[in-house]
This record gives C-alpha cells, sequence and structure tokens, in this order.
C-alpha cells in the first residue's frame, strides 16, 4: 500500500511517532527489540571467550566454561536468542504498518516473545550442564526444547498471517511474502529436523545438511529481505526499484535453497547424485542473490550521499552487500574444489560470520534504526550510531579477512600432508586477529544497547529523523513510500 510521506522534521531533529495511537504495536516493537539485544550482548560476550581460547585453550577452563559447551550456546543464543526474535519484531512492525491495520493480536506476540525466550534460557541451561544432541549443529538443543520453539514459531505465523488478511489494500506488499513464508518454511523444516523415526546412520547426515543451512536461508534471510524490502524504501522516502525482481527473487529462492544442504557434505557416504545436486542449486542460487540484491542496490541509486549522512541507510547498505558477497561466496564454496581445500577449516568459520553478521545482524540493526524511533518518537544520538556503525563494520572486516586467509594456509597445509601442527601454528596470528575483530564487534554491541535505550527509556539522542528528503538526490524516483 502507497501512502504520501508524512512530514518529518528536519536535520537534527528527532523523528516523530509514526502512529501515535498504535501503542500496543510500539510495546511489542520495544520488547522484542530490548530482548534480542540483551541476547545479543549475551551471546557474543560466550563467543569472545571462545575466541580467546583458541589462543589460550587454559583460559577459564573450568567444567562448565569449556569450549565444548560455550560453541553451542554461542551460536544458539545469537540464531534463536538474538537474531530470531530481533527480527521478529521489527517483521511484526512493517506487516502492521505495510497493511495498514493493527496487530491481529498482541496477546499471541506477547507469548511468542515469551515462548523465545524461555526456549533460549532452557537451551542455555541445558546445554551449559552438559545435556545436548551434539552431533546436530544448530540443534544441540534437547528436543523438548526445540518444541518450545517450534510452537514459537507456529504462534508468529499465525499472528502474522492474521494481521495481513486484515490488510487495507487488496495487494500484499512484498515484504509480507518473505516474512510470512519464511515462518511458515521454518516451520516445515523445524518439524522435519524434531521427528526421530528417519535419523539415524546417514539420514541423520542428510537431515542435519537439509535443517542447518535451510535454518540461514529459509528462516533468517527471508525475514532479512522482508526488513530491506521495507526499510530501504522507508528511509530512501521512495519505492522499490522493481517488483517483479522481487518476486523472481522469491520464487527462485523457494526452488532453489531447500536443497543447498547437501554440499556440507561432499565427499561423504551421502548418495554422489544428491551431493551433485546440491553444488547445481548452489550455483542456481546467484539468480535470486544477484536479482535481489539489484533490486535493492538500484533503489539505492543517485543516494550515494545517504549512505554517508544516514547510519540507518549505512547499516541497510552493509547488509545489502554482505548478502551479495556473502551467498556468491557459498556458491564458489559449493564446488568440489574448493571444498577440498576449505572444508573444516576456520574459512567456513569467517563465511558464516560474513553471512549471518555482516548480513543479517546489519539487517536488523537498519530496520531497528530506520523503524523504532518511528515508533517511539524517540531517535538515538548520532555519535552513537557512528560509533557502533564503525566498530562493527571494521570489527568484522577484520574477523573476516583474517580467518578467510587464515583459512586458506589451513587447508592448503592439509591439502599438501604436512604435519598437523604446522597448521596449528600457521594459524596462531590469525586468531590474534579474530579476537582483535572480536572485541571490536563486541563493543559495537554494547553501544548498540546504549542506543536501544536512548530509543525506548532513556533521554531521547540528538540524530536526525531516518527519513531522507527525497530530493536531496541526484534524481527524484518518487515521493510515495509504503508506511
Amino acid at each position: 500500500m502507497a501512502v504520501s510521506a508524512q512530514t518529518l522534521p528536519g536535520a537534527g531533529a528527532n523523528p516523530v511517532r509514526s502512529d501515535e495511537s498504535d501503542k500496543p504495536l510500539t510495546s511489542i516493537f520495544t520488547a522484542y527489540t530490548v530482548s534480542a539485544t540483551v541476547w545479543l550482548v549475551f551471546a557474543t560476550a560466550v563467543g569472545l571467550l571462545l575466541a580467546f581460547k583458541f589462543g589460550a585453550p587454559d583460559f577459564w577452563a573450568a567444567k562448565y566454561l569449556t569450549f565444548g559447551r560455550l560453541r553451542p550456546i554461542h551460536t544458539n543464543d545469537t540464531f534463536y536468542g538474538f537474531a530470531s526474535i530481533g527480527l521478529v519484531g521489527a517483521a511484526y512492525y512493517v506487516t502492521a504498518r505495510s497493511c495498514g491495520t493493527r496487530l491481529y493480536s498482541t496477546t499471541l506476540a506477547w507469548i511468542g516473545l515469551w515462548l523465545f525466550n524461555i526456549a533460549a534460557i532452557a537451551g542455555t541451561i541445558a546445554l551449559d550442564l552438559g545435556y545436548n544432541w551434539g552431533d546436530l549443529e544448530y540443534r544441540e538443543w534437547p528436543w523438548p526444547i526445540r518444541l518450545v520453539f517450534l510452537a514459537a514459531l507456529v504462534v508468529t505465523g499465525w499472528n502474522l498471517i492474521a494481521t495481513i488478511a486484515r490488510r487495507a489494500s487488496e495487494d500484499i506488499y512484498l515484504s509480507n511474502w518473505y516474512i510470512v513464508a519464511g515462518v511458515l518454511w521454518t516451520c516445515v523444516i523445524a518439524i522435519v529436523a524434531v521427528l526421530p523415526w528417519y535419523q539415524y546412520g546417514l539420514g541423520q547426515v542428510a537431515i542435519s545438511g537439509y535443517y542447518m543451512h535451510n535454518a540461514v536461508g529459509m528462516w533468517f534471510t527471508p525475514l532479512a529481505l522482508g526488513l530491506f524490502y521495507y526499510a530501504i524504501p522507508k528511509v530512501l522516502n521512495r519505492p522499490i526499484y522493481s517488483y517483479a525482481l522481487g518476486v523472481l527473487a522469491f520464487w527462485t529462492n523457494l526452488l532453489f535453497y531447500p536443497l543447498l544442504g547437501g554440499h556440507h557434505f561432499l565427499f561423504s557416504p551421502l548418495p554422489w547424485w544428491l551431493q551433485t545436486t546440491a553444488i547445481v542449486f548452489s550455483v542456481a542460487m546467484l539468480v535470486p542473490v544477484w536479482a535481489g540484491s539489484a533490486n535493492y542496490l538500484l533503489t539505492m541509486r543517485g543516494r550515494y550521499h545517504g549512505r554517508i549522512e544516514s547510519y540507518p541507510l549505512a547499516f541497510l547498505f552493509v547488509g545489502v552487500i554482505c548478502y551479495l558477497v556473502g551467498s556468491t561466496q557459498g556458491t564458489v564454496e559449493a564446488f568440489r574444489s574448493m571444498q577440498a581445500i576449505w572444508h573444516f577449516t576456520s574459512f567456513t568459520v569467517g563465511h558464516s560470520h560474513l553471512t549471518m553478521y555482516g548480513f543479517v545482524a546489519f539487517a536488523v540493526w537498519g530496520a531497528v534504526y530506520a523503524l523504532l524511533p518511528l515508533a517511539t518518537g524517540k531517535g538515538p544520538g548520532r555519535l552513537g550510531m557512528a560509533v557502533h556503525f564503525w566498530l562493527a563494520t571494521v570489527g568484522v572486516g577484520i574477523y573476516v579477512i583474517a580467518l578467510s586467509i587464515g583459512g586458506t594456509i589451513q587447508g592448503l597445509d592439509w591439502v599438501h600432508d604436512v604435519p598437523f601442527i604446522q597448521s596449528v601454528v600457521a594459524m596462531e596470528p590469525y586468531y590474534l586477529w579474530r579476537g582483535v575483530g572480536g572485541i571490536l564487534m563486541f563493543l559495537s554491541h554494547l553501544v548498540f544497547a546504549w542506543n536501544v535505550w536512548r530509543m525506548t527509556a532513556g533521554k531521547a539522542g540528538d540524530a536526525a529523523s531516518p527519513i531522507m528528503d527525497p530530493s536531496a538526490g541526484k534524481e527524484i524516483v518518487g515521493k510515495e513510500v509504503v508506511a
């Protein structure tokens, strides 16, 4: 639904409320954002500790602080605490606003938030006590806890679909295609992953590949892309470049992505045809990735200054670039010749942070900085956003580059059959730089927490409205935005 852009204050002024009458939606968005921020700080503090354990394995080596227990806590709390809750909170706001209606049920939204948090808290405690399904990556939580998370997904999907059914216009805006589809796809993925009957032997290997890759590509990716389709036009005060490109990317993502997981198990006992199919579909994923990325970047055309002057847009821009680069890198990694070098090395850790952090986390932050001030009427400080942006950007850059170089050296050492200890020694300086990047990233999260406080409960900052003046660019595409 397109509506005229609202009048917004000038530079240096605090953002105004987008809809003062919808206080329940503001409360939901705020609660999800605050909860996600708490999980972000906790999960990445654990991750920072893990980073230093590579250089000093005996550091804090107590029973409950061993690497084997902390690593799944870091990954699961990042996935299901920070990213899931942050994306769902922003998705509720986007869905209600783009449909021109109120949220179907604030009660269901609160229930979903409680279920997400109960699952994350119970999962963290269980993992630290040593209760886990440790051979199932990203599914280490015991199955009863995963059922709680599944219940949160079902509640969320029900609420979102019912909200869209009450929309004020006949059309369904593109953001909602991605958001609702992501929730529904993940319900299917979670059900497949929790059923035990076929998860033994090679069946378990196949399902592990199916789940751990689709948890990223069919849950986090659609929700993050849905936020892009709302937040980027909203900030730029212009329509999305092409609705058709968005639809093309949507359906090709659904067509190609579900079968990619097999490329995690190349050279394994899985059928060779299944591995080859995963490689072919990995190459085909260039279609939705490049189509979607082109759509976002073409929407930003002529507004190059905005990526410097507007930090919400800067976060969204970095998220788009990392989506493009990280996904293309994933296609290259899928080839057998590349897997022979990079598989099981630190290169894959760098790749996962390029996508989950550079893409998904930046999408969450960009959406929060673009939309939360419109909901609460309170913006962050411009300095706070700048510090967060540069610490996070430089930090993840150091992290990914260090592990990409070190992981390549590591893999080549293995290919050339040098003594294993040599590959360990060769990684030492890269582990150090990994820690440096991790420190910068963690510090940026503390700054983000401060910014969230200013946008919610604290004193409003001096940042300008997140909505840019459409006449400031080299060309004016339009003055209507989805609101």
